[in-house]
C-alpha cells in the first residue's frame, strides 16, 4: 500500500523484546509520502545497560535509511530513550531529519502537532527514577511476552500482546493513559491545532478528545501498529500481527558517518 503519511515509534531497537521482523515485513509492504518517527526509535537506556543489536535491528535502520534515498521525506523526532539524538534538532544523516516536534498537514487541511510525548509525562518530569525502575520490570515482562509469542506461533496462532493485556487490567495503568491523552489534546489546542500524533505509552488510539483528535501510533514491542493517512485523508491504525512474507534480503550497506554518530549519541 502507499499512503500520504505513515507514523511509527516506539520500535526499541536494542532490546529483545523489540519485534523488528513484524516491522520489516511492514515497511517491506507499506510506503508513504511522509515517514514519521515519533521517538523510542532505538532505546539509549537498554543499551547502556548491556548491547543487543542483531541484524534484524541493523536492516531496519537500512530499511527507514533506503526509504529517504528513493524519495520518501522522513523525519525523526527523538523521545526520551533516545533522548541524546536531541542534541541534532534541525540537522539532517542520510537524508533523514531530526526534529523536536512538526506539524502535519492533512489533506483536507487539519493541522495535526506531531511529537513523542515524554515532556508531557508526570513521571518523566518529575519522577525519572522511578521510570528507571519500571523500565526494568517492564524489560521483564517484555522477555516473557517473547518466549509466550514464540510457543504460540508454533501452535500456528497470530501474535497476541500478553504485556499489553497485563498492564489494562491495572487500574492506575488505564488511568494514567487516560490522564496522558487529556493532557496532549490540551497541548494541541494551545498550540493552535487542530489535533496530536504521539507514541510514548504503546496503546495505539484515534479517538477525540474535547474536540481534538487525539492519535497514538502503538509501538513495535507490543501493539505492533502503525497510524497512516490515506490520500483522501482517512487517519487508521494499521495492525501488523502477521507477517506477510518472507524476510526481505537487505543488502548490507555502510552506514554514513552521520548515521553512525546518531547511533552511537542514543548509546552514549
Amino acid at each position: 500500500m502507499h499512503y500520504k503519511a505513515i507514523w511509527i515509534s516506539d520500535i526499541h531497537l536494542g532490546t529483545s523484546g523489540c519485534q523488528a521482523n513484524y516491522l520489516l515485513d511492514f515497511l517491506k509492504h507499506n510506503e508513504a509520502d511522509k515517514f514519521y518517527l515519533v521517538g523510542d526509535i532505538i532505546d539509549g537506556w537498554r543499551l547502556k545497560k548491556s548491547f543487543y543489536w542483531p541484524q534484524s535491528h541493523n536492516d531496519v535502520v537500512q530499511k527507514l535509511l533506503r526509504k529517504a534515498r528513493k524519495g520518501s521525506e522522513v523525519i525523526y523526532i527523538p523521545g526520551n530513550h533516545d533522548e541524546s539524538a536531541r542534541q541534532f534538532f534541525g540537522l539532517s544523516f542520510g537524508d533523514v531529519k531530526v526534529e523536536e516536534d512538526v506539524i502535519h498537514t492533512t489533506v483536507d487541511g487539519r493541522r495535526l502537532w506531531v511529537t513523542h510525548g515524554d515532556q508531557f509525562d508526570g513521571v518523566m518530569q518529575y519522577a525519572k527514577w522511578l521510570a528507571y525502575v519500571g523500565d526494568t520490570l517492564y524489560s521483564f515482562i517484555l522477555y516473557v511476552n517473547r518466549y509466550f509469542n514464540m510457543l504460540r506461533v508454533k501452535m500456528g496462532l497470530q501474535y497476541w500482546s500478553l504485556s499489553q493485556y497485563l498492564k489494562h487490567q491495572v487500574k492506575n495503568a488505564v488511568s494514567y493513559i487516560a490522564d496522558f491523552e487529556h493532557i496532549m489534546a490540551r497541548e494541541a489546542r494551545l498550540r493552535g491545532c487542530d489535533g496530536v500524533v504521539c507514541g510514548h505509552i504503546h496503546k495505539a488510539e484515534i479517538r477525540e478528545i474535547d474536540g481534538l483528535l487525539y492519535c497514538n501510533d502503538g509501538d513495535w514491542v507490543e501493539s505492533l501498529t502503525a497510524l497512516v493517512e490515506t490520500h483522501t485523508g482517512e487517519l487508521k491504525i494499521i495492525h501488523w500481527t502477521h507477517i506477510k512474507g518472507e524476510p526481505e534480503d537487505i543488502p548490507q550497506i555502510t552506514l554514513q558517518p552521520g548515521i553512525e554518530s546518531l547511533i552511537k549519541e542514543a548509546v552514549l
